[in-house]
Order: structure tokens, then sequence, then C-alpha cells
């Protein structure tokens, strides 16, 4: 049975920097892989996530800052004017129905293939995912990564700078800044990937400039209010491995390095209401917080959606809960748990497939169910 003053504290409206949010769920990036193959997002992107519109704040899947920064094939980019323009009708769509966006700005590092962008990776070290990753041309070997020099690496921190630029030229509210998950900045993060010997790496500080760098100049470039960070502690995503030891001297040391920087928000994925870190960066963290809940992967979701896990969060000091997989499955989220009814299940493998099957079918609700009354204005 739906609690409903529990499920009323998410439909309550929020503030987000500038903006001003209907509720407090965030539809959380996900990769869907139905760009073009040039990285341009195409009108059934536009009809996905104007279908989602209802989320308090809606952030769009990973846009690669730069061409080697390209992970798998038909993943959308942000640094040509033709990438502007194919956000900007999604951007548009969204707006049209009463939703708001940000962009989520991610640069792969070892996570790419040469037969994807032409390019062989570049990482903080020569250290290359376990196993395999999907290309063109099906699944290949990963590749050994080349070290990133030092001009490569001031490179790369301008590149997500004009990245940022264009997403607010393409209509975005804002961008957020990918250093999760086992991409570029969650590899210069970890000591098991970031084995450098000069000023970004070695030390916490030194493997946090790269992301302290890059968070400030995206955030110069757009304004602070604009510009939110991602971060996955434990995350072993994409091959990562990260030992409490690390874990508890890394975050706690970026999240100071940033606290003064007024950024819109900070995301944390996975997070965990009853683990002490979570509670210290919670503590840590001046501005809002995005919590992203624990929830089953792989397999099915939660009846809920992971409802009771994202009001756990918010009792626990999150401002804002991040949802994915109920997202994708629910066009209509928010009106579902609003009238307390059941949701779609999801049908995870159509999630890369490409087309209209598994990404814009999902249909909406039809039967509505008495509703909560609206939440008070803010």
């Amino acid at each position: 049975m739906v609690d409903a003053e529990q499920t009323h504290r998410l439909l309550e409206p929020a503030r987000l920097g500038a903006l001003s949010l209907p509720n407090r769920l965030v539809m959380a990036p996900m990769t869907r892989t139905r760009a073009g193959a040039d990285g341009v997002p195409g009108p059934l992107m536009a009809t996905y996530y104007a279908q989602r519109a209802s989320a308090g704040l809606i952030i769009a899947e990973a846009a690669t800052p730069n061409a080697v920064g390209r992970t798998y094939p038909n993943i959308p980019a942000i640094y040509d004017d033709a990438h502007v323009a194919g956000w900007r009708n999604v951007t548009g769509a969204v707006r049209a129905a009463g939703g708001r966006m940000f962009l989520q700005l991610q640069h792969g590092g070892r996570i790419g293939h040469p037969d994807t962008t032409g390019l062989t990776p570049v990482a903080p070290s020569p250290v290359p995912m376990p196993g395999t990753i999907f290309t063109p041309g099906g699944h290949q070997a990963t590749v050994v990564p080349r070290e990133m020099t030092a001009d490569e690496i001031r490179a790369t921190v301008a590149d997500f700078a004009a990245a940022a630029r264009k997403a607010v030229e393409a209509g975005f509210e804002g961008v957020e800044v990918h250093g999760a998950n086992g991409y570029l900045i969650h590899q210069f993060l970890s000591a098991a990937t970031n084995h450098r010997t000069d000023g970004y790496g070695g030390s916490v500080a030194g493997r946090i400039r790269f992301a302290v760098e890059v968070v400030r100049a995206v955030a110069e470039a757009i304004g602070p209010e604009r510009v939110g960070l991602r971060v996955s502690p434990g995350v072993t995503a994409n091959g990562m491995h990260e030992d409490d030891a690390d874990i508890e001297a890394v975050y706690p040391a970026l999240i100071g390095a940033l606290a003064d920087a007024r950024l819109a928000y900070l995301h944390v994925v996975f997070a965990e209401p009853g683990r002490p870190l979570f509670h210290q960066l919670r503590q840590a963290w001046p501005g809002a917080l995005i919590a992203n809940p624990m929830l089953p992967w792989p397999g099915p979701l939660p009846a809920d959606g992971g409802r009771r896990e994202a009001e756990r969060l918010l009792a626990a000091g999150a401002d804002l809960v991040s949802l994915g997989r109920a997202f994708l499955a629910n066009p209509d989220l928010v009106e579902r748990l609003r009238a307390g009814a059941p949701l779609n299940p999801l049908r995870d493998n159509l999630m890369y497939v490409g087309g209209e099957t598994g990404y814009t079918d999902y249909p909406a609700l039809a039967d509505t169910r008495p509703v909560l009354p609206e939440p008070a204005a803010a």
C-alpha cells in the first residue's frame, strides 16, 4: 500500500539554484544509444525526453565534450554546431512540455575504442579497462589507453568548459560534470587507475586536481549556479576499484575543495542512508544534494520503482532524489506516484537496442486513481 504522506514529500516543490522545481524527483542521466553515429540527437530523443517532462529536473544522458572522449556507438556529443542544433530541438520539446533540463558532460577516458572514435583512448595512466567493450563491430577486447600529457589535460579541461557553453547555447539550464562510474574524472580519482607521479597523481590532492580544475573551469564558463557534479564513491562500474581507505580519503577532500564553489548541486550515486560516508558528504556539502538510491541491478526494479528508498534518502538529508530506470519505464512516473498507480515493468533487454521499442513506446497511465493533494508552494 502506498504511504500517501511519504509520497507527498517527493512531490513537494523545491529550488535548485535559480530554478523552481515542481517536485523533488530528478530523472537520472541514462545512456540510451539513440543518437546518430555523429553524436547528433534526433527527433526520437526529443520525443523521449518530452514524455518525461513532469520530472522536477531531467539530467540528460552523457554527452562527450570532444571526439576522443566518446565511449560507445550512438552516444550523443556536445562539441560542434550540429550537436548544439540537435540538442536545441530536445530542450525545446521539453520546455514546451513544461520541463527543465541539465546536460551531463562525460569524457570516457579509457572507456572507448578506435573502432568507435578512430582514436586511441586517453586516460590518466595506461591502465586498460578489463574485459571487452561494445563497438560498431560488436564486442571487442579493450585497448590500452594512452597516458595523457600535461598539455592534453589542460586542453581537456578547456573542452569541458567549451562544451558547457555549447550546452547553454543549446537551451539547457545547466550541466552536470560526470565524475562517476569509471569514466575519465573517476579514473583520475582512483589509485587503481591513476598511477601518475606528476601533479595530477600520487597524493589525494594530486588525484582530485583534475576534477577540481574541470568543475571550476565549467563554473567559470557558465556560472556556478548552472553546474552540478556527480560522484560514485565505491561504485565498481567499468572495472573500477576503490578500497575503503581510498574512498574515505578522496571524496571528503574533493568535496572540501569545491565547497566554496557555490555549485547548483552535488549528485551522489548509489547513496546509502546508513553509510557514514553519505552523512559525512551531506554535512560537508553546503549546497543542494541529489541522492541516487542503491537499487538492485541487474534484475527487476522494486514494485514501487525505488520510492521507499527515495524517501529514506530525503529523510537522511538529501534535497532531491534521482531515479533512472523507473523514469525509463514510466514516462509519467510523477503522475503515477501521485495517483498511487502501479508502474510499468522495465524491459531492460531493450535499453540499448536503438529505435522506438523500449524507448518511446512505454504507455502512460490510462486510468487515473484518486490523487493526493497538490503540495503547497515552496
